[in-house]
């Protein structure tokens, strides 16, 4: 179920994010919906690897390759706890032998989702992000 996202992936990765922000009291909305879908389909699917799950899509990856940063691990509510968030970071681990990412200190599920899978704390901010919010980044090392 797992495949490289496309161009035509864009606006269905943008709906999950747009639903997660929308669904996530404490994440404030920086971008209107339609802004979001404009850099999934500008910057997201167009300059990083991304892969995709499900046909309707219901989960991606997007990873800056040059830097090995995952800028985007998201899937929509009904395909969470299923494994596929896992499969898509496997598929990742998969292509590096190093990945790193920024999480939000809010957002519990995906800290102890990315310790699980052996990423470990490697910093964090007070909100120095353009939403504001404390976050915290992650490394993780092939053994």
């Amino acid at each position: 179920m797992i495949r490289p996202g496309t161009p035509a992936d864009a606006p269905a990765c943008a709906r999950i994010l747009n639903g997660w922000i929308d669904a996530t009291p404490w994440m404030p909305r920086v971008h209107p919906a339609e802004d979001v879908v404009r850099y999934h389909s500008e910057v997201v699917l167009a300059e990083r690897r991304v892969w995709v799950w499900g046909d309707p899509v219901r989960g991606y990856l997007a990873l800056d390759d040059l830097e090995g940063c995952i800028t985007a691990l998201y899937l929509a509510a009904e395909a969470r706890g299923r494994g596929i968030g896992r499969a898509l970071l496997d598929t990742a681990k998969a292509s590096r032998n190093r990945l790193w990412l920024w999480t939000f200190q809010a957002n519990r599920g995906a800290r102890r989702f990315y310790e699980a899978n052996g990423f470990q704390q490697d910093g964090r901010t007070d909100g120095d992000n353009e939403e504001g919010v404390p976050d915290i980044r992650y490394r993780w090392a092939a053994s």
